[in-house]
Protein backbone atom coordinates (compact mmCIF):
# COMPACT_ATOMS: atom_id res chain seq x y z
CA UNK A 1 0.00 0.00 0.00
CA UNK A 2 1.23 3.59 -0.92
CA UNK A 3 0.64 6.08 1.82
CA UNK A 4 0.04 9.76 0.69
CA UNK A 5 0.74 12.04 3.57
CA UNK A 6 -1.32 14.42 3.94
CA UNK A 7 -0.40 17.49 6.06
CA UNK A 8 -2.47 20.13 4.51
CA UNK A 9 -0.67 20.78 1.21
CA UNK A 10 -1.02 19.23 -1.94
CA UNK A 11 -2.75 17.30 -4.76
CA UNK A 12 -3.73 14.27 -2.77
CA UNK A 13 -6.25 13.29 -4.43
CA UNK A 14 -5.34 13.37 -8.28
CA UNK A 15 -2.48 11.41 -6.81
CA UNK A 16 -4.58 9.01 -5.30
CA UNK A 17 -6.65 8.55 -8.71
CA UNK A 18 -3.65 8.29 -10.39
CA UNK A 19 -2.09 4.80 -8.41
CA UNK A 20 -5.60 3.66 -8.60
CA UNK A 21 -5.19 4.03 -12.47
CA UNK A 22 -2.61 1.99 -12.22
CA UNK A 23 -3.92 -0.48 -10.01
CA UNK A 24 -1.95 0.47 -7.08
CA UNK A 25 -3.65 0.51 -3.72
CA UNK A 26 -3.15 4.29 -1.93
CA UNK A 27 -4.72 5.79 1.19
CA UNK A 28 -4.34 9.67 1.91
CA UNK A 29 -3.75 10.42 5.85
CA UNK A 30 -2.66 12.58 8.11
CA UNK A 31 -2.28 9.63 10.75
CA UNK A 32 0.78 8.20 11.63
CA UNK A 33 -0.60 4.97 13.07
CA UNK A 34 -2.66 4.48 9.48
CA UNK A 35 0.47 5.71 7.31
CA UNK A 36 3.14 2.96 9.18
CA UNK A 37 1.39 0.38 7.52
CA UNK A 38 2.15 1.80 4.01
CA UNK A 39 5.08 0.04 2.66
CA UNK A 40 5.84 3.22 0.59
CA UNK A 41 5.25 6.47 1.06
CA UNK A 42 4.57 9.69 -0.88
CA UNK A 43 5.27 13.40 0.54
CA UNK A 44 3.32 15.80 -1.96
CA UNK A 45 3.38 19.44 -1.91
CA UNK A 46 2.38 22.78 -3.74
CA UNK A 47 3.06 25.97 -2.34
CA UNK A 48 5.84 28.14 -0.61
CA UNK A 49 8.25 25.89 0.65
CA UNK A 50 7.98 28.06 4.41
CA UNK A 51 4.34 27.62 4.69
CA UNK A 52 4.77 23.70 3.95
CA UNK A 53 7.24 22.71 5.99
CA UNK A 54 5.88 24.63 9.18
CA UNK A 55 2.44 22.71 8.64
CA UNK A 56 4.73 19.64 8.32
CA UNK A 57 6.59 20.37 11.17
CA UNK A 58 3.22 21.26 13.21
CA UNK A 59 1.39 18.23 12.21
CA UNK A 60 4.43 16.49 13.91
CA UNK A 61 4.91 14.14 10.28
CA UNK A 62 8.06 15.75 10.18
CA UNK A 63 9.68 13.41 12.60
CA UNK A 64 7.86 10.46 10.91
CA UNK A 65 8.85 10.94 7.79
CA UNK A 66 12.73 11.45 9.16
CA UNK A 67 11.94 8.17 10.84
CA UNK A 68 10.42 6.16 8.24
CA UNK A 69 13.14 7.04 5.90
CA UNK A 70 15.81 5.79 8.69
CA UNK A 71 13.84 2.60 8.90
CA UNK A 72 14.45 1.99 5.36
CA UNK A 73 11.16 2.93 4.07
CA UNK A 74 10.92 4.41 0.06
CA UNK A 75 9.29 7.72 0.28
CA UNK A 76 9.03 9.84 -2.72
CA UNK A 77 8.38 13.55 -2.86
CA UNK A 78 7.07 15.22 -5.28
CA UNK A 79 7.18 18.61 -6.51
CA UNK A 80 7.68 21.10 -2.92
CA UNK A 81 7.89 17.70 -1.66
CA UNK A 82 10.67 17.17 -3.16
CA UNK A 83 12.53 20.20 -2.81
CA UNK A 84 11.43 19.74 1.51
CA UNK A 85 13.77 16.15 1.57
CA UNK A 86 16.70 18.78 1.57
CA UNK A 87 18.80 20.80 4.07
CA UNK A 88 17.31 23.96 3.48
CA UNK A 89 15.46 26.30 0.82
CA UNK A 90 16.08 29.69 -0.14
CA UNK A 91 12.64 30.83 -0.77
CA UNK A 92 12.26 34.03 0.33
CA UNK A 93 14.34 33.65 2.86
CA UNK A 94 15.91 31.05 4.49
CA UNK A 95 14.36 28.24 5.82
CA UNK A 96 15.33 24.30 7.20
CA UNK A 97 14.40 21.37 5.12
CA UNK A 98 14.08 17.53 6.41
CA UNK A 99 17.94 16.98 5.74
CA UNK A 100 17.40 13.62 4.47
CA UNK A 101 19.26 14.67 1.13
CA UNK A 102 22.15 17.14 0.84
CA UNK A 103 21.50 20.41 -1.10
CA UNK A 104 19.82 23.59 -1.49
CA UNK A 105 16.66 24.79 -2.84
CA UNK A 106 17.18 28.27 -5.05
CA UNK A 107 15.57 29.78 -7.14
CA UNK A 108 15.56 30.35 -10.96
CA UNK A 109 15.44 34.25 -11.01
CA UNK A 110 18.95 35.41 -11.75
CA UNK A 111 20.22 31.71 -12.84
CA UNK A 112 18.37 31.27 -15.91
CA UNK A 113 18.35 33.15 -18.83
CA UNK A 114 16.27 36.63 -18.20
CA UNK A 115 14.39 35.83 -21.37
CA UNK A 116 12.69 32.91 -20.30
CA UNK A 117 9.44 32.66 -18.09
CA UNK A 118 9.47 31.97 -14.44
CA UNK A 119 7.62 30.12 -12.99
CA UNK A 120 8.90 27.09 -15.33
CA UNK A 121 5.75 25.64 -16.17
CA UNK A 122 5.30 22.70 -19.17
CA UNK A 123 6.48 19.57 -20.19
CA UNK A 124 10.07 18.88 -20.39
CA UNK A 125 12.19 15.85 -21.80
CA UNK A 126 14.73 14.31 -18.82
CA UNK A 127 18.05 13.73 -18.82
CA UNK A 128 19.06 10.58 -17.01
CA UNK A 129 22.35 10.78 -15.21
CA UNK A 130 21.95 7.50 -13.13
CA UNK A 131 20.14 4.67 -13.23
CA UNK A 132 17.31 3.74 -10.93
CA UNK A 133 14.60 2.00 -10.34
CA UNK A 134 12.36 4.78 -10.46
CA UNK A 135 12.54 5.03 -14.50
CA UNK A 136 12.48 1.12 -15.52
CA UNK A 137 9.68 2.14 -17.50
CA UNK A 138 11.30 5.61 -18.52
CA UNK A 139 13.17 5.74 -21.49
CA UNK A 140 15.69 9.10 -22.22
CA UNK A 141 14.35 11.90 -23.30
CA UNK A 142 10.61 11.00 -22.37
CA UNK A 143 8.55 14.46 -21.34
CA UNK A 144 7.11 15.51 -17.89
CA UNK A 145 5.39 18.20 -16.79
CA UNK A 146 6.67 20.72 -14.40
CA UNK A 147 5.49 24.14 -12.64
CA UNK A 148 8.04 25.70 -10.20
CA UNK A 149 10.19 28.54 -9.92
CA UNK A 150 12.87 27.10 -7.38
CA UNK A 151 15.37 24.00 -8.18
CA UNK A 152 17.28 22.17 -6.18
CA UNK A 153 21.34 22.46 -6.12
CA UNK A 154 24.77 21.11 -5.02
CA UNK A 155 22.48 18.03 -5.07
CA UNK A 156 25.17 16.01 -7.53
CA UNK A 157 25.33 12.76 -5.15
CA UNK A 158 21.73 12.19 -5.57
CA UNK A 159 20.76 13.83 -8.86
CA UNK A 160 19.00 10.62 -11.39
CA UNK A 161 17.69 13.46 -13.72
CA UNK A 162 17.98 16.51 -14.96
CA UNK A 163 15.75 18.85 -17.88
CA UNK A 164 16.67 21.90 -19.61
CA UNK A 165 16.04 25.07 -19.09
CA UNK A 166 18.49 27.18 -20.53
CA UNK A 167 20.77 25.82 -17.59
CA UNK A 168 20.60 21.93 -16.00
CA UNK A 169 17.35 21.55 -13.72
CA UNK A 170 17.57 18.96 -11.10
CA UNK A 171 14.53 16.71 -12.39
CA UNK A 172 14.81 13.65 -10.08
CA UNK A 173 17.11 12.83 -7.32
CA UNK A 174 17.61 9.39 -5.29
CA UNK A 175 19.70 8.87 -2.27
CA UNK A 176 19.13 4.96 -1.42
CA UNK A 177 15.18 4.98 -0.16
CA UNK A 178 14.98 8.73 -0.91
CA UNK A 179 13.26 9.56 -3.89
CA UNK A 180 12.24 12.91 -5.56
CA UNK A 181 10.74 14.04 -8.48
CA UNK A 182 10.35 18.16 -9.19
CA UNK A 183 7.66 17.67 -12.11
CA UNK A 184 4.40 16.14 -10.70
CA UNK A 185 4.34 12.30 -12.08
CA UNK A 186 0.21 12.49 -11.43
CA UNK A 187 0.22 15.11 -14.42
CA UNK A 188 2.19 14.01 -16.74
CA UNK A 189 0.24 11.18 -18.48
CA UNK A 190 1.06 7.93 -19.43
CA UNK A 191 4.82 8.86 -18.80
CA UNK A 192 4.17 10.01 -15.31
CA UNK A 193 2.34 6.68 -14.20
CA UNK A 194 5.26 4.66 -15.29
CA UNK A 195 7.19 6.11 -12.88
CA UNK A 196 4.85 5.81 -9.95
CA UNK A 197 4.30 2.35 -11.73
CA UNK A 198 8.19 1.90 -10.85
CA UNK A 199 7.72 3.38 -7.60
CA UNK A 200 4.71 0.42 -6.76
CA UNK A 201 6.91 -2.27 -7.86
CA UNK A 202 10.64 -1.75 -8.95
CA UNK A 203 11.30 0.20 -5.76
CA UNK A 204 12.00 -2.32 -3.25
CA UNK A 205 10.14 -2.09 0.26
Amino acid sequence: MIGIIDYGVGNLFSLQSSFAAIGCEAVVSGDREQLRKADRLILPGVGAFEDAARQLRESGLDSFVKDAAAAGTPIMGICLGMQMLFEKSLEFGEHKGLGLLKGTVVPMAGRIDPTLKIPHIGWNSLHMTKESPLFAYTPEGTHVYFVHSFFADGCEDSLIAETEYSIPITAAVQKDNVYGCQFHPEKSGAAGLQILRAFCGEVKA
